[in-house]
């Protein structure tokens, strides 16, 4: 019995600890430990178009000699764009955001970077990269904007733009193409299209809802389909244009105007035919709701609606509807103009 309990004894001394026990797998490296810079209690910041936001970068340490650097991600290209560096002394901007752009410098560990006048384009994957040396460190963080996604097509019909082409139409009704992150955000939050679309990142989906024959077939679960990346220059579809909070208002003048007296009419009160992303926008953030259908920019006739109702199209969901691209001289419609702030 003694002899029993002394080699128990002794192999409790010799086993390892507990801790040890379930050790990594050899050549695993072991997770990088920030030595010098502060985890952030919140990597997503969350803005909107116009706004000032901070992306938070605080220092724990100072190292000698060291450098801090931000950068941006580009998904469209994949390529990590310089914004500013800083030795805590001076620093340098860089690229198209340098105007926009300042470090925070609340006290003397902070490098957070500040960026006023928020726009479109500036959502995305940041990057603080503490250089010094071997010991290099860094933390990302996200921008991102509150917004809404919608599909859009020319007027001569659906899988007419190659990616590039998507792009520019998006940049031109005030918006931009959207990210795989917001379709994926819009498709939870209802959105259901038929069509395929470009994104940035230079790829084709299509959000789904209802399964139904047309699209893809009844027996396809919900979700956000995908063609994957296709050839930007010769493939066609439409795209999905992605905008936020807009720098003025959307109002509607009534009447029955043909498309040119749309436009003198906007322009008769200083303001301009509106956009398609400038009516999501108002729908969206301030809640335009009209049954009137009116002329945009682009040559659409659109309505938003906040509050569903039979009289107002019959569709349960909010939304803006479309009539599509009628004759620019029928005069059956209203129009929606925006003045800036």
């Amino acid at each position: 019995m003694h002899r029993l309990l002394l080699l128990s004894c002794l192999w409790l001394l010799a086993a390892p600890p507990a801790s040890s026990i379930f050790q990594r797998p050899t050549g695993t490296p072991a997770p990088l430990r920030l030595q010098y810079l502060l985890e952030p209690l919140h990597p997503t910041v969350h803005t909107q178009r116009g706004a000032t936001a901070t992306l938070p970068c605080v220092l724990r340490a100072l190292p000698h000699n060291y450098r801090v650097k931000w950068s941006k991600v580009e998904p469209a290209n994949y390529q990590e764009n310089i914004i500013i560096i800083t030795n805590g002394l001076y620093h340098k901007n860089y690229g198209p955001l340098s105007p926009r752009v300042r470090l925070r410098h609340g006290h003397r560990y902070d490098a957070s970077l500040t960026i006023t006048d928020v726009a479109l384009e500036d959502e995305g994957r940041y990057r603080c990269q503490l250089v010094n040396g071997l010991e290099d460190e860094s933390i990302s963080l996200t921008l991102h904007l509150e917004g809404v996604v919608f599909p859009y097509q020319p007027s001569n019909g659906r899988y007419k733009f190659n990616y590039h082409e998507a792009k520019r139409a998006c940049e031109q009704q005030d918006s931009r193409l959207a990210t795989y992150q917001q379709l994926y955000k819009a498709w939870t939050e209802g959105l259901d299209w038929c069509n395929a679309g470009w994104i940035l990142d230079g790829t084709v989906h299509y959000p789904i809802i209802n399964s139904r024959e047309p699209c893809g077939g009844r027996l396809l679960l919900p979700g956000v389909r995908t063609y994957g990346a296709r050839d930007k220059q010769k493939d066609r579809f439409d795209a999905f244009c992605f905008t936020s909070a807009l720098q003025g208002q959307v109002y509607f003048i009534r009447g029955h105007l043909n498309f040119k007296e749309a436009g003198q009419a906007c322009r008769n009160h200083g303001a301009a035919l509106a956009k398609v992303g400038q009516l999501y926008s108002a729908w969206k953030f301030s809640q335009l709701d009209r049954c009137d259908g009116g002329w945009l920019a682009d040559g659409s006739v659109r309505y938003p609606i906040t509050t569903p109702r039979q009289r107002c199209g019959g569709l349960p969901e909010p939304g803006v509807r479309s009539f599509g691209f009628p004759s620019k001289e029928m005069r059956t419609y209203g129009t929606y103009c925006f003045v800036g702030k």
